[in-house]
């Protein structure tokens, strides 16, 4: 009896990994570059997965510049890009690293809804509403790494 064959198609996982200061600008940079990344990986500006992926990495980074600073240290933000095809879907991961250990995000079902008059603590709830799957995971050095991934329809 013969296994069949199905031939796999050639993947190329595209990753880009770079810190950014940790402060406003830093978060605001890495957002844009981020997207020019996506744009030259063939996920067009403005496009659905662009959008999502946009506020993403801007609720990921404003967070780890405002409650995962340590000063002298720098974020990390890194996307990796697994293209699918019409029968597969392609995967986008979007993971954000700080050096901060104590003040760790809820994770995925343990985030409260703010009240009403409240200004701050609907990022990650954007990030639960928007992406596929997200965990926050620690990491070595000392730290943590938010991840979310989006599957692209392709």
């Amino acid at each position: 009896m013969e296994a069949p064959t199905k031939a796999q198609p050639n993947v190329t996982v595209r990753v880009f990994k770079r810190q950014f200061s940790s402060n406003p600008r830093g978060a605001r940079l890495a957002r844009r570059i981020g997207l020019y990344r996506l744009h030259a990986w063939g996920i067009p500006y403005l496009s659905d997965a662009s959008e999502s992926a946009a506020l993403i990495i801007g609720e990921l980074t404003a967070n780890a510049a405002t409650h995962g600073r340590v000063p002298g240290r720098d974020f990390e933000l890194c996307l990796r890009h697994t293209p699918g095809d019409r029968e597969i879907l392609g995967v986008l991961r979007i993971e954000v690293s700080d050096t901060r250990t104590e003040c760790r995000p809820p994770g995925p079902g343990e985030i409260a809804v703010p009240e009403d008059g409240d200004d701050s603590g609907r990022g990650m709830l954007i990030v639960d509403a928007l992406a596929d799957r997200w965990a926050v995971i620690d990491r070595e050095p000392p730290g943590k790494t938010v991840r979310a991934e989006l599957d692209l329809l392709y």
